[in-house]
C-alpha cells in the first residue's frame, strides 16, 4: 500500500503481518479523500483507530496541518511510528497511544478543534456511537468540520448521530463511508 497523492505520494506504507489490522483499501481511501478534499487543506485531522497510520498520513500528504494518530495496540503503535518516519512526517504528527476515549480526552485537554475525524474501528464492536458521543460532549469538531465513518455496508447509520447530521453515504463493495457534519 502506498500514499496516493500529495507531498508523500508514492511512499510505501508498511503493512501488518497477520490479520489484526484491516487497512483501508486504496480504492476506498481515494474515494474518502475525494469526499473530504475541500476540508483537508490546513486541517487538524484525527485518525482514530489508526492501525497503520495510512489514512492520517494520506491526510498530511494532501495538506493537513496536523494529524493525531490514536491506537491502543502496541504492534500498531510501532507500525504507525515507522510509517510516520518513512514519510518524514514527524513534525505534523501526534501519536497518542491508548484507547479512543483517552485520545479524545487528550485532544480536548489541548483545546484543539478538529476539522476532520476519520473513524474506522474494528467492525462489530459497537464503538461508533460512543465516539460520536464523546466528540459531541467534548465539543471537538470545528465549525464546518466533518466526521467520516468507515463501516460495513450492512450496518445502518442513522441520519443523525449525537447531534451530527449525515451528509451522505457512499458504498464501495462491502464498505460504506458515512459523512457527518
Amino acid at each position: 500500500m502506498r500514499i496516493i497523492a500529495g507531498d508523500f505520494k508514492g511512499r510505501k506504507i508498511e503493512m501488518p503481518v497477520g490479520y489484526d489490522i484491516r487497512p483501508t483499501t486504496e480504492k476506498v481511501k481515494e474515494a474518502m479523500f475525494s469526499i473530504i478534499g475541500s476540508v483537508i487543506y490546513d486541517a487538524v485531522a484525527v485518525d482514530l483507530f489508526s492501525g497503520t497510520g495510512n489514512l492520517g498520513l494520506e491526510a498530511l500528504s494532501r495538506g493537513a496541518e496536523k494529524c493525531y494518530f490514536c491506537d491502543n495496540n502496541r504492534s500498531s503503535i510501532e507500525l504507525i511510528k515507522r510509517n510516520i518516519a518513512n514519510c518524514r512526517a514527524e513534525e505534523w504528527s501526534v501519536l497518542i497511544p491508548g484507547d479512543y476515549e483517552k485520545c479524545l480526552m487528550r485532544i480536548s485537554e489541548r483545546g484543539e478543534k478538529v476539522d476532520v475525524f476519520i473513524i474506522d474501528p474494528p467492525y462489530k464492536k459497537g464503538l461508533y456511537d460512543r465516539c460520536f458521543e464523546l466528540i459531541d460532549e467534548l465539543d471537538l469538531l470545528a465549525e464546518g468540520g466533518l466526521i467520516v465513518a468507515e463501516h460495513k455496508r450492512d450496518d445502518e447509520f442513522p441520519n443523525e448521530m449525537s447531534g451530527f447530521t449525515k451528509l451522505k453515504d457512499r458504498h464501495y463493495g462491502t464498505i460504506t463511508l458515512s459523512v457527518y457534519e
